[in-house]
């Protein structure tokens, strides 16, 4: 039987270990080192560097984004923001996720992995804010939810995570009306 506890310093170390020299440098004994454990601890629940990654990314993708419910389309709009802009100035993850899209452009596994894990997810809270706002009749049914989900995060992920520059005040504020009057229109 594996010990969750053992299981769980190894996932913190991971992430600290990409953060900290990356996909491509990462190693099985750097891992190890990091969680306090031995190499064959890893091997036992994980058969290689990838695996790990690949399982992590998915651990932390089925915890989810809370889905909003302010009950109206900008308040769900500006609470997911306020959500992702937090997950996403996170030192680990402002570290991690840059270099798992170069890594996802060299293994197709953790491209799908990814977008399995992130995209879908993010769909899912998204085709809810888009399913809430129709039923409110704030949207029209048919509204495209992927259009909906590059309208509301696309431009904080760009910002926080492609350009890497701090949230103006009132930024989220003004994001959050410009995609709410974009879906509307």
């Amino acid at each position: 039987m594996l010990r969750e506890d053992v299981t769980d310093a190894i996932r913190t170390a991971v992430f600290a270990e990409l953060a900290a020299v990356g996909y491509a440098r990462m190693s099985i004994e750097g891992i190890a080192r990091r969680a306090g454990v031995g190499k064959t601890a890893v091997y036992r629940r994980w058969k290689s560097k990838l695996a790990l990654v690949l399982d992590l990314v998915s651990a932390v993708a089925a915890e989810g984004l809370p889905a909003p419910a302010t009950g109206s389309l900008y308040g769900d709009v500006r609470a997911l923001l306020e959500v992702a802009a937090h997950a996403l100035r996170h030192p680990v993850a402002s570290q991690v996720i840059p270099d798992l899209l170069v890594e996802a452009a060299r293994h197709p596994e953790i491209a799908d992995a990814i977008k399995s894990a992130l995209l879908d997810g993010q769909q899912g809270v998204a085709a809810g804010v888009v399913r809430d706002a129709v039923t409110r009749g704030e949207l029209p049914e048919g509204t495209d939810v992927d259009r909906a989900l590059d309208l509301i995060v696309g431009p904080l992920y760009w910002r926080l995570v492609v350009v890497r520059t701090e949230l103006p005040a009132g930024y989220l504020d003004d994001l959050a009306a410009s995609a709410v009057a974009a879906l509307k229109a």
